[in-house]
């Protein structure tokens, strides 16, 4: 798989999200909210094979502190999806 972590989890105010790509791909990046609501776009590009970090900063597409409770991360990698829990502990 694509390995996808955050660290530390639970967060305040930011988390590392890692992940691993077996191959150059297209890699969309996203968190959303328990109900799956897109909460901010992190990642939208093109990613060389390998490792990589990407810190969220806790705050919402509009610059705004996200609520305390549990986010989903969701990685797109070309065909391959993943989806890791994350917690934000205010």
């Amino acid at each position: 798989g694509l390995r996808l972590a955050g660290r530390p989890n639970p967060f305040n105010p930011r988390t590392t999200i890692s992940f691993d790509l077996p191959a150059s791909s297209g890699v969309r990046l996203a968190i959303h909210d328990a109900a799956g609501r897109l909460v901010r776009a992190l990642l939208e590009t093109d990613l060389p094979a390998g490792p990589h970090d990407v810190v969220w900063d806790g705050k919402d597409g509009r610059g705004m502190d996200a609520a305390s409770g549990a986010y989903f991360v969701r990685l797109s990698a070309g065909k391959t999806e993943e989806t890791t829990k994350l917690v934000l502990a205010r």
